[in-house]
């Protein structure tokens, strides 16, 4: 065939591009020779009519899209996501988003066996893109194209590309076609140049075409939601070689799912320069950071652990070259300080001099049960301890990084991280800008609104998944950033029980509901908690009885600014918000012994009595009575209060008061305090109906151990008085009778005892080492005894941060009114690694029916006010609707208490951390890059499964789709952008939109997760819907559903935001204008079941 102008100028454009040259030019037999830098189904699909016109064709790779380098994760996801455009380039996004890919992979494997044939450049090897044609009959076109070149949808206008060069055909010149030829023969036929792949791509396009299992699609789907984290999932990337690291005692001491912590945990702290670990109670928390701190140790680096003070010795040991050290060959060599410490400028912490110590010279700083410091107060310019450790530790001299440790970072605020967070990021609340995340502040500030709206809902609606579809995504990406909290189930559920040794069985616990009193004399609960109601506590208020004319003076002394000078906290509200608490401390009191109860009772008897004392003497000398109005010099005033005034911290001239009023209150108060008293000491020992269940049950915990030989039991309870009590009590008896030792520890050295021989009383860890021998380490110390303590009775100067686990056997005396207190007490026992099977909880509950104890408590507590004093400038925390509501929540949570044991995370209406991650998920990944790496890598985009609906209450028939948005990177509203996932149902309707990306994946994950083989049922159904995957359009229909749904929501966040602080999403909504701007990454379909029914 000959044209009169051999030279065609090819732009790609219209009808004018190098698909319709080869769809126009192709005659049965001709042949093609391609040399490409890439190839993708789609172009192949484009020409299926012409290809089977060919006698052959053959295609020189000058790219390798097959071998995987040798790099990190993250650096080889990207690398493949560059060369892996088989399945389309960022140009084919509307066809792979057409869903035919494994329909197309099928017929364009069956073409490759027949006639395509593929070989790649070896070596240093170069070769430009070409395309001839060979028309091989007389008449047939023949054509060079010689162009920066690649047979893909946009390198041969099938698609819109970027790349605006012409290209130029050379048409029907025989001697250039032959001289092509030669070239194109001499490489593909030169063993030393080229090589075959025809396997190779016959296998990556039948894996496309191939059915793939739910799970599989899963793993795809989190490798690429995730692949900008995939740095933090790569422990040989992470950990520095050379340091010997992972030969030391402490690395091999720990537990797989532990190790994992540690590498995750170094990684944020390279990265963000913090992290904080929040594993729940039990996994082990001191043990990682030990492992971080060997790790920093071994780079030369200086690090500093800041524990309460209570805590202290756990953190030396490890320090020190005793026998009792198993890590003592690592030799640590980090400083230990209290919390405490940081109020102080001069004297020694153990063996550090603070007024000589240089703060600012830490590289690492660990900071052990770090919600302590999760409130920020300033008061009358004085620097607190947040402002010491932020101010001269983390932003003075070297750049620090922090490491936090808390179960419990999040208390009942979301707002509780907010100063935690600030550690890591010096207070730059634009420190995640780089990673989506605008205004760290702001973000915290929305989660603690959704909290607060949470909180007002019905204890039946406040569940944690309504919390997770309320709160911003902006939340969740702060804490999966810089937070790693791994749960109990989590451990248990990814990894090996063998490798982990397993935790004990948790008995269902035991609720006791003791009388107060044996021979029934002391009063009924309901006429107690009436007295205590009527109390005025007119000691604790003398504020309130200040003559008018004086209430200035003493508010200008005692009135406090807080938050920056930006709100007054008033004396007066103070000593009222005082009574509530004194009233709810005797009702506390009463719960946990009556013995205690009594005591207190009399000393605030003996306490009213001197103020009455003091009015008396005062009413014989009024002339003489200084007021304060008098003095104009603190120092005259300050020796007028040494002489006449009443109260110790806030001293008020008695002068000053309203004498009579004061006076009638007291002796009113007096009165009921007496009877009360009276009442509690009538009941003696003997005839304690609460202590003789408690001796009941150990009797029968020691005549049936639950583990071998085991008689350990420790007592918790809220006071010390009633710990004493206990002890006083107990200790001779079971010594006697069991020949078993008792020991005390309230938290004040001097008031610790025990009757086993050789133990130092005033060493709380002496105590603890003779306790729990086997956790302690004691066994290995040259002065171990022949005997243990067996019976521990505490308060809760032990309740955090102790292994215990030599005991089985755990009574709250009292109910704390904190849940959380009662799950962390158990943890003590409730350990990773215990030699116990199984272990008992027993709780000691009033001895009234649930919701009565609740409404007599309630109408005690409804006569304080509790005035928030913070910066919000909220009037009032305890508004009725919220009375009420939390007063539900508390029955609830306390209920559960009374049935199972539970964790944190469990809690009816609690919020976890672990809640608020998507660390399950990435684990799920970590688990499928060990083991599928590589098929990883190699998987295409636009794979789908197919799973059934009846493998989830919850789902629908539908489908899940994962996006991923071009040009969008702020996580506003979605926390996982670009990526986006939508669950459709079959009829269109949106069931979760993309603000709900943690529910949808859990969604997911439920489908898929175990789902290893082919559903052939569910599979069998899609067949019949789709022919066999030919026919898309119903999905592909609902693709563009729940893209115009995606739009939509878009511009009502972006309307939503102009009216909500922190700037606005309309941006982002204005951006979001074509189809193409969302790409196809995989789609699970979910099958309704063969019967129609879940």
């Amino acid at each position: 065939m000959s044209e009169s102008n051999p030279v065609r100028v090819i732009t790609n454009q219209g009808d004018n591009t190098v698909l319709h040259l080869l769809q126009t030019s192709i005659a049965s037999g001709s042949s093609l020779d391609i040399v490409t830098p890439a190839f993708s189904i789609f172009a192949l699909n484009a020409l299926m009519g012409q290809l089977r016109k060919l006698s052959r064709v053959r295609i020189i790779l000058t790219e390798d899209i097959f071998e995987q380098p040798v790099s990190d994760y993250l650096r080889r996801y990207e690398i493949a996501q560059k060369r892996n455009q088989i399945a389309g380039n960022n140009y084919e996004i509307r066809l792979r988003n057409q869903m035919m890919n494994a329909s197309i992979a099928k017929d364009i494997s069956k073409m490759i066996k027949r006639k395509i044939e593929f070989k790649k450049i070896k070596g240093q090897t170069t070769m430009a893109p070409m395309l001839i044609l060979n028309g091989n009959t007389e008449g047939a076109s023949s054509f060079v194209i010689q162009s920066t070149f690649s047979f893909t949808g946009d390198g041969i206008g099938l698609t819109e590309s970027s790349n605006l060069t012409p290209m130029t055909a050379l048409m029907n010149l025989s001697e250039v076609n032959a001289s092509m030829t030669d070239s194109f023969n001499s490489a593909w036929n030169d063993k030393s140049k080229t090589v075959s792949v025809d396997q190779s791509v016959i296998d990556r396009i039948q894996k496309m075409a191939q059915e793939k299992s739910p799970e599989w699609l899963y793993f795809v789907s989190l490798y690429h939601l995730f692949n900008d984290r995939l740095d933090e999932l790569d422990e040989d990337n992470i950990i520095r070689k050379g340091t010997g690291f992972k030969e030391t005692k402490v690395w091999n001491a720990l537990y797989p799912f532990q190790r994992d912590g540690v590498v995750g945990l170094i990684e944020k702290l390279e990265k963000y320069n913090g992290a904080l670990l929040a594993d729940s109670v039990g996994l082990g928390k001191t043990f990682s950071a030990l492992a971080v701190i060997k790790y920093y140790e071994l780079r030369n680096d200086r690090v500093l652990v800041l524990a309460p003070k209570r805590l202290r010795e756990n953190w030396v040991t490890w320090t020190q070259n005793t026998k009792t050290n198993f890590l003592a060959a690592d030799r640590f060599g980090f400083d230990v300080l209290n919390h405490t410490d940081l109020s102080r400028t001069s004297g020694y912490s153990g063996d550090i001099n603070l007024s000589t110590l240089n703060w600012a010279n830490y590289d690492l700083v660990v900071i052990d049960e770090s919600h302590n410091f999760r409130n920020n107060n300033h008061y009358d310019g004085r620097q607190s301890r947040y402002e010491r450790l932020m101010e001269d530790i983390i932003k003075q001299g070297t750049k620090t990084k922090v490491l936090m440790l808390s179960a419990t970072p999040v208390n009942n605020r979301m707002n509780d991280i907010k100063n935690q967070i600030n550690f890591i990021t010096e207070g730059d609340e634009h420190a995640l800008r780089k990673y989506g995340v605008a205004n760290i502040d702001e973000e915290l500030r929305r989660a603690q609104t959704r909290f607060n709206e949470w909180s007002l809902l019905q204890p039946s609606k406040r569940t944690t998944q309504r919390f997770l579809d309320m709160v911003n995504p902006g939340y969740f990406e702060i804490l999966d950033r810089f937070t790693i909290a791994r749960s109990r189930k989590h451990i248990e559920k990814f990894y090996d029980s063998s490798a982990l040794g397993s935790f004990p069985i948790r008995l269902r616990p035991k609720t006791i509901m003791s009388q107060i009193d044996l021979s029934g004399q002391f009063p009924p609960l309901s006429d107690t908690y009436e007295s205590i109601g009527r109390l005025r506590l007119a000691l604790f208020q003398p504020m309130a009885y200040v003559m008018p004319n004086k209430k200035a003076k003493y508010a200008a002394l005692y009135d406090t600014k807080t938050g920056r000078g930006n709100a007054t906290f008033r004396q007066e509200d103070r000593e009222q918000a005082l009574t509530g608490l004194i009233r709810t401390n005797l009702l506390k009191r009463l719960e946990s012994s009556v013995n205690s109860f009594g005591l207190t009772l009399q000393r605030m008897l003996d306490s009213v009595d001197d103020a009455i004392r003091k009015i008396d003497e005062a009413n014989q000398n009024v002339d003489e009575l200084a007021s304060i109005t008098a003095f104009e010099d603190d120092d005259d005033i300050a020796d007028a209060f040494d002489a006449e005034a009443v109260g110790k911290k806030v001293k008020i001239l008695i002068g000053d008061i309203d004498r009579i009023r004061w006076r009638q209150d007291l002796e009113d108060d007096r009165d009921i305090l007496r009877n009360l008293a009276n009442d509690a000491t009538a009941v003696k020992p003997e005839n304690d109906a609460k202590l003789a269940d408690l001796y009941g049950l150990m009797e029968e915990k020691w005549q049936h151990p639950l583990n071998v030989n085991n008689k350990k039991i420790i007592i918790f309870t809220a006071f010390a008085d009633t710990a004493a009590y206990l002890y006083d009590n107990l200790a001779t008896t079971i010594k006697s009778k069991y020949g078993l030792n008792t020991a005390l520890i309230t938290g004040g050295q001097s008031k610790n005892k025990t009757n086993m021989v050789g133990v130092k009383v005033t060493d709380m860890n002496d105590i603890l080492l003779n306790f729990a021998p086997l956790a302690k380490q004691r066994d290995a110390d040259d002065r171990r005894a022949p005997e243990e303590i067996d019976v521990l009775i505490a308060t809760d100067a032990i309740s955090e941060g102790q292994n215990l686990q030599d005991a089985d056997y755990l009574v709250n005396y009292d109910i704390h009114w904190n849940p959380v207190r009662i799950i962390q007490r158990f943890g003590r026992i409730d350990r990773i690694g215990s030699t116990n099977s199984q272990i008992q909880l027993v709780n000691f509950w009033p001895d009234v029916d649930l919701d009565v104890y609740l409404d007599l408590e309630d109408r005690v507590r409804s006569r304080m006010t509790l005035l928030d004093v913070s910066a919000t400038g909220d009037d009032n925390v305890l508004q009725t609707e919220r009375e009420h509501t939390d007063l539900d929540y508390r029955r609830e949570q306390l209920q559960q208490l009374q049935n199972e044991v539970v964790d944190l995370e469990d809690m009816n209406g609690s919020i976890s951390i672990t809640d608020l991650t998507f660390n399950e998920f990435k684990q799920d990944l970590t688990g499928a890059l060990k083991e599928h790496e590589a098929e990883l890598n190699r998987a295409p985009k636009g794979m789908y499964a197919v799973t059934s609906v009846s493998l989830l209450n919850e789902a629908v028939p539908g489908v899940i789709l994962v996006l991923r948005q071009s040009g969008e990177t702020q996580r506003q509203d979605n926390s996982l952008a670009p990526f986006l996932l939508v669950y459709m149902s079959t009829d269109g309707e949106v069931k979760l939109n993309y603000m709900y990306a943690k529910q949808i994946l859990d969604y997911f994950k439920r489908l898929c997760l175990g789902q290893t083989g082919i559903l052939e049922d569910a599979l069998t159904r899609f067949n019949a819907e789709t022919n066999g995957g030919r026919d898309m359009s119903h999905y592909s229909e609902l693709l563009n559903e729940a893209i115009q749904s995606i739009k939509g929501k878009k511009i009502e966040v972006g309307i939503n935001s102009l009216f909500s602080p922190g700037g606005t999403a309309m941006d982002a909504a204005d951006a979001v204008a074509q189809e193409s701007d969302f790409e196809l990454i995989s789609f699970l379909i979910v099958e309704e079941a063969p019967d129609g029914n879940k």
